[in-house]
């Protein structure tokens, strides 16, 4: 699907006009879009806008990182948009010319329909052409970052708030998602962000002052979020150690708990193991309360344990 628009000499929109009437109409600028090409619209890449193979190339073999290359008459750049459902990226391929931009994608984006409509809705003259366009694409394409880790930081303040030992178990599976999660951004936000450091260092690019300031606040925003994702990451390594830090003291608790039950059971066994012994010459087999003596001893025996251990603050009860 092609879709276009431009701005004529006499502050006019037209939309949806095709390549061939570019040859004819007064445009200030004009922006193609193919969205999700057909082989037949692929070919135009060669064909109508002549431009380098190499550019082609990287458009047509996907998933390429994000970059800018400079040809003649032209810049080149690989964009990576988020799909909000599996945090996979999307490449979106922009050709920046001075009186034009061409961008080209093989997935449907959410992105520039907005930049469609924000750009019909502004009452304010867009004389400033193709690069402002430009800039409203890859700003809108860094937006589309913000709501994604802050809805992963949310989730991550409650994981936090709401640990305890009954669900260590579930956090610590949510924990290695996110983590997982997060690197995955941080292959798409890091490279963006060099992309955007190399557009503010550019000669060759020929922005004015102005025109950087805009970069600038799309370099600010990466830099954002950036340190999002390294304070969430801090932040599931704290989880993870306080889980781990949990699974160890309900460990020392269970260890404690069968050891003071293995201590007090030790001498009983010693005294059950001596009567046990199958010798006719043994005094307290024939007394008549030999019994009951032996059960009281070993009764009197383990409350004393228990007793001392709950002095020397090993058990907690």
């Amino acid at each position: 699907m092609i879709r276009t628009m431009g701005l004529t000499t006499n502050e006019e929109w037209l939309f949806d006009f095709t390549l061939e009437e570019l040859s004819t109409l007064s445009l200030q600028w004009y922006w193609v879009d193919l969205d999700r090409p057909s082989l037949e619209e692929e070919s135009l890449l060669h064909s109508f806008f002549q431009f380098h193979p190499l550019a082609i190339e990287d458009c047509l073999q996907r998933l390429q990182r994000p970059k800018m290359d400079y040809y003649d008459g032209y810049a080149f750049f690989v964009l990576h948009s988020l799909c909000q459902d599996d945090l996979e990226a999307e490449e979106l391929n922009l050709f920046l010319g001075e009186d034009f931009v061409v961008t080209f994608h093989y997935n449907k984006l959410q992105e520039l329909p907005e930049v469609r409509d924000k750009i019909v809705q502004q009452t304010k003259r867009w004389d400033r052409g193709s690069v402002f366009l430009a800039y409203l694409i890859m700003d809108k394409v860094v937006d589309f970052y913000f709501p994604i880790l802050y809805q992963i930081e949310d989730h991550l303040n409650d994981v936090e708030e709401q640990l305890s030992p009954s669900t260590v178990e579930l956090s610590m599976d949510y924990v290695f998602e996110v983590r997982s999660d997060l690197l995955r951004l941080r292959r798409t936000i890091y490279p963006m962000r060099e992309l955007l450091y190399r557009v503010l260092n550019s000669d060759r690019l020929g922005l004015t002052l102005h025109e950087q300031r805009y970069f600038q606040d799309i370099y600010d925003h990466l830099l954002r979020l950036g340190e999002i994702i390294e304070s969430n990451r801090e932040l599931t390594a704290d989880i993870r150690d306080s889980q781990l830090s949990i699974n160890s003291n309900r460990m020392n608790s269970i260890m404690m708990t069968l050891t003071i039950i293995s201590s007090i059971f030790i001498p009983l066994t010693f005294i059950a193991g001596v009567y046990g012994m199958n010798f006719d010459h043994m005094p307290e087999l024939h007394w008549h309360y030999g019994y009951f003596i032996v059960l009281f001893v070993m009764l009197l025996i383990g409350v004393s344990m228990l007793l001392w251990f709950k002095y020397k603050g090993w058990l907690r009860i």
